[in-house]
């Protein structure tokens, strides 16, 4: 890992990306950011105690079919690439500080294609069910109303999909996984460490 300077954890939401990548960054002594902080798409759309769903996030997915919200959030990380590509390009160079970068824009496509050296790129999958359950964990989905439930379930059926049609990219690319299923989170960081220390992880090689 000693000539890596930019580790990329891709996934699907809800497969532990944030918190593996902290983990990850404090112990590589590296920033950790996510592409959420460049531009979001429409958030999830459940309340929290500090947060209700905005309307037009409501509308969102409570309107567009499945693969409407699918080709929606594609396009999103479409527009958001040439800024991503620029910061790992930035980051990866020799004397800046290293950088752990995670989030669902990070698809294998644009990934496999990158030619900047010294990165690292690794994807986190959970089974459907697993992702099923921290969506209405999350949203308290057993005193949700129905109007609420509703939204949930449309942002899991695309997060569903979502991950199958990323898991095509990533193997028919040959790239590395790390499925989170049934272990702790110092398990999958390390796990990520290891497939990351492979040199043919490296999109840049």
């Amino acid at each position: 890992m000693r000539d890596v300077r930019v580790v990329l954890i891709g996934g699907a939401s809800n497969t532990g990306k944030s918190t593996v990548a902290g983990v990850v960054a404090e112990r590589l002594g590296f920033e950790h950011r996510s592409t959420d902080g460049l531009a979001r798409h429409p958030g999830r759309p459940w309340r929290t105690p500090e947060h209700e769903v905005p309307p037009h996030v409501a509308e969102h997915y409570g309107t567009l079919t499945t693969d409407e919200l699918l080709a929606s959030v594609l396009d999103h990380y479409e527009r958001l690439w040439p800024r991503i590509e620029e910061l790992i390009t930035e980051r990866a160079r020799a004397g800046t500080p290293g950088l752990v970068l995670e989030g669902s824009a990070l698809w294998p496509d644009r990934v496999a294609r990158l030619t900047v050296p010294r990165t690292a790129a690794v994807w986190l999958t959970a089974d459907d069910t697993v992702v099923r359950d921290r969506v209405r964990a999350a949203g308290r989905y057993e005193e949700a109303t129905d109007a609420e439930r509703h939204l949930m379930d449309r942002f899991l059926a695309r997060t569903v999909r979502f991950q199958a049609r990323m898991l095509d990219a990533v193997e028919a690319h040959g790239l590395d996984r790390v499925d989170t299923g049934g272990r702790t989170v110092a398990e999958v960081a390390d796990a990520v460490l290891a497939a990351a220390a492979a040199a043919r992880t490296r999109p840049g090689r």
